[in-house]
């Protein structure tokens, strides 16, 4: 047992050993501060790691520092407003002239925040805003923007103090039917604005915007028939077209060519149909105004630049599906034809200050001459003659009328023979025998 203990003693290092030790172990970091030996240069991968982890935590923290920015909190209004709209989508039935107009009901919230508050003003204001996108100067806000006020409402008639809590201001206001509708064109925007303000004693302004959307639906009719002549063919066009189209669905057309043959004492003439395209070109109009600082430039007030754009909302090309008789010599052609939404259409619309947006069917139809034998008619030969006939038709683009029922058609009945109010039975009825009569136990 002591020779085992002994030999787990090991003997104590010498001073030299200690030197050597010292020597071989990593040099510091960073140089003693009474030090005036320079820094090693070159240091081990363990002390370049060290350092650029030091530096990278420094730059780290303090780009954190200066990137992180404290939320700005927005003080508290004493009141907020809002708004609950209780009347259907507003939809002009029919065109301006027989449009009964749209009813608009809501009601207007005011939330006080405060235990009391009080309110010099409360007021609000339907605006139509006509944006054009060519004023008469570019730079110019009045000459592209112009505000035209259709009603006011105001709720208070003075000062008045509201406790905390939500008050309700009923409002409604009858459109009248020849407004336009509101339309987001290519040169010209329409657009209807509901500005309610709400002013403090203090004068501190609660504002509240709400855009509501106006509509126009008309009521389709009766299918309407054009006929069109091509000189100096002989060739006639009868055209079906419904009276009404919408932009999102197709719609049917229908078209029969009359007078393809035309026959000799030994031969037979007759027009074959090649190719139909059609097309719907969209035309909008727009009057720019001047204001009164700019109005000189164009020859004084009250005169304005007019703008057009025409550009196709829709078009395709039909190769087949058409039936060709020449004993009857006619073409019938049957096909469906449809707006693109990708292309945005504009329902029509017109309104007094110079904006217009209308429609034409364009068809293009391509026809070649044939020439052949009246013992032989199935051997027809190709003059090498061909005609572009080329014709357009006018189409209403309207939104879809749904249930169709207006503001004035959802009212009770009224009638003649009943009186404003129900009769009295007091003056009519004698009571003094009443007074004779005991009195019930």
């Amino acid at each position: 047992m002591p020779g085992r203990l002994l030999s787990l003693v090991k003997g104590t290092p010498s001073s030299s050993a200690k030197t050597e030790s010292l020597k071989n172990t990593h040099p510091p970091l960073f140089p003693p501060v009474y030090s005036v030996n320079p820094p090693p240069t070159r240091q081990s991968p363990s002390q370049e790691s060290l350092t650029m982890d030091a530096f990278k935590r420094h730059s780290l923290g303090g780009r954190h520092h200066s990137d992180k920015k404290s939320p700005k909190v927005e003080p508290q209004k004493c009141a907020a407003l809002t708004m609950e709209v209780e009347s259907p989508p507003l939809v002009f039935y029919n065109c301006p002239q027989t449009s009964s107009g749209a009813l608009f009901s809501g009601q207007l919230k005011l939330n006080v925040n405060e235990p009391h508050v009080t309110f010099e003003k409360f007021e609000m204001r339907l605006i139509a805003t006509v944006t054009t996108k060519k004023p008469v100067h570019v730079n110019c806000s009045e000459c592209a923007q112009q505000n035209t006020e259709i009603h006011k409402w105001d709720f208070l008639s003075g000062p008045v103090s509201l406790r905390h809590g939500i008050h309700a201001f009923p409002f409604s206001h009858l459109l009248p039917g020849h407004l336009p509708a509101t339309t987001q064109g290519t040169i010209a925007k329409l657009d209807y604005h509901l500005i309610a303000t709400a002013v403090t004693s203090l004068g501190e302004k609660i504002i509240l915007n709400h855009n509501p959307t106006v509509k126009r639906a008309i009521f389709p009719g009766n299918e309407k028939h054009s006929i069109r002549i091509f000189p100096p063919t002989n060739l006639t066009a009868a055209v079906t077209l419904p009276p009404v189209i919408h932009p999102i669905g197709d719609f049917p057309l229908e078209m029969r060519l009359s007078g393809i043959v035309t026959n000799k004492s030994d031969s037979q003439t007759r027009w074959k149909l090649r190719k139909l395209n059609w097309r719907i070109e969209e035309t909008q109009k727009f009057v720019s105004p001047a204001c009164s600082k700019h109005a000189n430039k164009i020859g004084g007030e009250g005169k304005g630049v007019l703008h057009e754009d025409v550009h196709v909302i829709g078009s395709d090309e039909v190769k087949t599906g058409w039936k060709t008789d020449f004993a009857q010599g006619n073409i019938d052609v049957e096909f469906r034809a449809a707006c693109n939404m990708a292309l945005k259409p504009v329902c029509d619309m017109g309104s007094p200050n110079g904006m217009d947006v209308k429609h034409n069917l364009v068809i293009e139809m391509v026809v070649a001459e044939e020439w052949a034998p009246l013992k032989k008619l199935t051997q027809a030969t190709p003059t090498g003659a061909a005609r572009v006939l080329r014709t357009q038709f006018h189409l209403v683009l309207t939104e879809r009328t749904g249930m169709g029922i207006s503001w004035d058609e959802e009212q009770p009945p009224m009638y003649e023979d009943v009186p404003a109010s129900p009769p009295t039975y007091v003056d009519d009825f004698d009571l003094s025998h009443l007074e004779d009569e005991p009195p019930l136990l």
